[in-house]
């Protein structure tokens, strides 16, 4: 298949989703109109639940910082904030390996070498999923009707992430392919992928926290608890990722979380809706907008003045 006959069914399937969507709110499109006229937000809430998602931003940062360094390169803490967010806005463009790809190339714009600028984003983006998947799974065990499914499922990806230092090398050969440059992932300290690992699961819990506060700022209430609403709301940004075709995941996490949402007893009908469509609208700002004030805060190079002519 070519590139553009592929760049069709990605339309297509993205099309799918979003009829399929557009088509569950039209159902309830009464109820979530009468219910969205009732709202009174709690903006102090939403505040809070923002400063959440910064923190944990911060950790994801901090961890790919740390993941650059285990190759023995130097990145500042601003630099690296400043190339996560705008490589960040990559997520939005179908096919997500754009972000991978941006996050390598401004790494070496700031003195990092391209096998550590492209690794480290790759090594920080696998175990971000491996995270991610092992607290969706912890969170929801026993949610799920199947909590024989969900154990096992985390205490394998578990041991994955504790195997990762001497399994990821090989994905270099994967990697290569897909983004069509050479990648060689070396063999790195266990300390390091451990060490994001542990930083990748922290930021998910935080999104978890951040999403509940946002839930409850919108509807007053919310019933379960936290360890539903992180699972609920990781498995669903995870099937949104995942989904490469869809940018940003689009269509694809608000079905799965819509669904979640109910599966677990934590939202149904208008107001599982209403929670959807308000944490699309809540984090695709709080995505965009940092990566947009970068992009326009960046200083152009000073020219070289020229010397004067005898």
């Amino acid at each position: 298949m070519n590139r553009t006959s592929w760049r069709i069914v990605q339309v297509a399937i993205v099309a799918v989703v979003l009829a399929f969507v557009a088509r569950s709110i039209a159902r309830q499109w009464g109820e979530l109109a009468a219910l969205r006229a009732t709202v009174d937000v709690d903006w102090s809430l939403m505040a809070a639940s923002a400063a959440v998602v910064l923190i944990s931003y911060a950790v994801l940062i901090w961890t790919w910082q740390r993941t650059v360094r285990a190759w023995g390169e130097q990145l500042s803490f601003r630099d690296a904030a400043r190339i996560w967010f705008i490589s960040n806005l990559g997520r939005y463009i179908p096919g997500k390996v754009w972000q991978i790809g941006a996050m390598g190339v401004l790494a070496q714009r700031a003195g990092v070498s391209p096998v550590a600028a492209v690794g480290s984003s790759l090594v920080v983006s696998i175990v971000n999923v491996l995270a991610g998947i092992a607290v969706a799974a912890l969170c929801g065990a026993g949610n799920f009707g199947q909590p024989a499914w969900a154990i096992p499922a985390a205490i394998a990806l578990t041991l994955g992430v504790v195997a990762a230092p001497w399994v990821l090398p090989s994905t270099g050969r994967a990697a290569s392919w897909l983004l069509r440059r050479e990648i060689t992932i070396p063999r790195l300290p266990p300390a390091a992928i451990w060490t994001a690992a542990g930083g990748c699961a922290v930021a998910w819990v935080l999104y978890g926290a951040a999403f509940r506060l946002l839930h409850i700022a919108l509807l007053g209430e919310a019933t379960g608890d936290l360890l539903r609403s992180t699972s609920a709301f990781t498995a669903s940004y995870l099937a949104g990722f995942l989904f490469l075709p869809a940018p940003g995941g689009i269509g694809v996490r608000e079905a799965a979380l819509e669904r979640l949402l109910i599966q677990f007893g934590i939202a149904n009908g208008a107001g599982a809706w209403l929670v959807v469509i308000g944490s699309r609208l809540w984090l695709t700002v709080l995505e965009v907008l940092p990566g947009v004030a970068f992009l326009l805060l960046q200083k152009k190079a000073p020219t070289q003045p020229s010397l004067p002519t005898a």
